[in-house]
């Protein structure tokens, strides 16, 4: 499931899925929880080329539900977004 949110001038979609991946012939397997990551990059209309990166949601077990995992995507982005104090960006390599 994607989700396309917008902060301070960056796209940023919110990637949630099972915890568990789907064995073929078989349901989605919700009750191991979820697991999130999150794009964030340049709208499409800035530049001719934008830059996007990818980062996982860090967390020692799966969110339990969809929903938690959304909101801990957001946080996480607006987060990195806003800074963690040091002079990097999200542009450059931790």
């Amino acid at each position: 499931m994607t989700t396309i949110r917008y902060y301070r001038g960056l796209d940023i979609a919110l990637l949630v899925y099972p915890h568990r991946p789907t064995q073929t012939g078989y349901g989605h397997n919700y009750e191991e929880g979820f697991d999130a990551s999150i794009r964030i990059s340049e709208p499409d209309s800035v530049i001719d080329s934008p830059r996007s990166r990818l980062f996982r949601v860090p967390g020692k077990r799966p969110f339990l539900n969809a929903g938690d995992a959304r909101r801990a995507s957001v946080a996480y982005a607006e987060m990195l977004i806003d800074g963690d104090g040091a002079d990097r960006t999200i542009w450059e390599s931790a």
